[in-house]
């Protein structure tokens, strides 16, 4: 069979070529000719090279949405990752009504984020929500998110854990399938008790599946912006912004785009070093199981 050459091939995949270019790779270069600019509406842009780049790092407002982005990364990333992990090896085990359950962890992936986060603003309302009354029914203390940034926080970093966990549950659970019975098997008759296994059998293989869960709930939290900006907008008072939020804060209420598009690729900046990072710990658990 003739091998095609690469001129016969050039018009079958100039279509994906002219996509990225583009969808991805023409925007990224005005992002970054706009991250050297200083532009607003009705302002020819004027060259000033990396001061918005210095303005934004220098700035104390980016830094505490810095510190709220890794809190909520740090924190929330974590937990989410660690009750996946526990739902997934119990859905493993041979859980009863595995099917009807399975449907009702995904379903917050099928919810929209504005829903969803309507639906928490009503459940926690601080005067009337029905969560709010059932904690104060049986004496627990409620979560003033409207007045209180680390309860805001806390409110926002529960709702991010239920908005992805059925993303994380899914890497986890099917690499937990993919792991031979046989391994257990072999376990139980050497006399590992179910921990000793989970250590030596369950958590080095799926090991590679934890990093790729990590990494791309890193990044996606790292971007987080609905959940924020639609329950408390960055308040009160700024305590609350995140990184995406100062973004949007400087694009479309302080008309300051180059500031922002240096925000941005602040951003890709450091969601690639995590990425790298990350994906060097995969290549190394895979070459060490290997």
């Amino acid at each position: 069979m003739r091998t095609r050459s690469l001129a016969e091939l050039m018009p079958l995949v100039a279509p994906v070529h002219i996509l990225i270019l583009s969808v991805i790779v023409l925007p990224s270069i005005f992002v970054i000719w706009l991250s050297v600019t200083e532009s607003t509406y009705g302002q020819a842009p004027t060259w000033v090279g990396l001061a918005n780049y210095a303005r934004v790092l220098a700035d104390p407002a980016f830094h505490g949405a810095l510190w709220n982005t890794v809190v909520i990364v740090v924190f929330a990333v974590h937990i989410e990752l660690a009750v996946g992990l526990l739902v997934a090896l119990l859905f493993a085990s041979g859980l009863l009504l595995r099917r009807l359950l399975l449907v009702a962890v995904l379903a917050p992936y099928a919810v929209s984020e504005v829903i969803a986060v309507v639906a928490w603003r009503y459940l926690f309302d601080p005067d009337a929500g029905p969560v709010t009354l059932a904690l104060q029914a049986i004496g627990l203390p409620i979560l003033d998110w409207s007045f209180e940034p680390v309860h805001a926080m806390i409110l926002i970093g529960l709702l991010t854990i239920w908005l992805h966990l059925p993303f994380t549950f899914i890497i986890l659970y099917a690499a937990r399938l993919a792991i031979p019975s046989d391994l257990y098997e072999a376990a139980r008759i050497d006399g590992a008790t179910p921990l000793q296994a989970f250590r030596r059998v369950t958590l080095p293989l799926l090991g590679p599946a934890i990093v790729v869960a990590l990494l791309f709930r890193y990044i996606f939290a790292f971007r987080i912006f609905s959940e924020v900006w639609l329950l408390t907008g960055g308040g009160p008072a700024r305590s609350t912004e995140v990184v995406a939020v100062y973004l949007y804060q400087e694009a479309f209420s302080y008309n300051a785009f180059g500031t922002a598009a240096a925000t941005a690729w602040i951003m890709v900046v450091a969601s690639l070093l995590l990425a790298a990072g990350y994906v060097f710990l995969l290549r190394r658990q895979v070459t060490s199981n290997a």
